[in-house]
């Protein structure tokens, strides 16, 4: 049975959060920060979020 792909998510800042697919099939909500690399994958959901290209995030590494 093939596998979906993880939802990939594009962010403007550089601290997310995420709670999953919300209701009872999220996860609790976790804040995580983007790698200097500009992604980062929820260790829940494996969701993934990345910087928008042209972003100009306010937060600091």
């Amino acid at each position: 049975m093939p596998h979906d792909a993880p939802e990939t998510v594009e962010v403007e800042e550089l601290r997310v959060s995420c709670e999953g697919s919300g209701g009872a099939l999220g996860h609790p909500r976790v804040y995580l920060n983007l790698t200097k690399e500009g992604w980062v994958d929820c260790p829940y959901c494996d969701r993934r979020f990345v910087l928008k290209e042209g972003a100009k995030p306010s937060g600091h590494h």
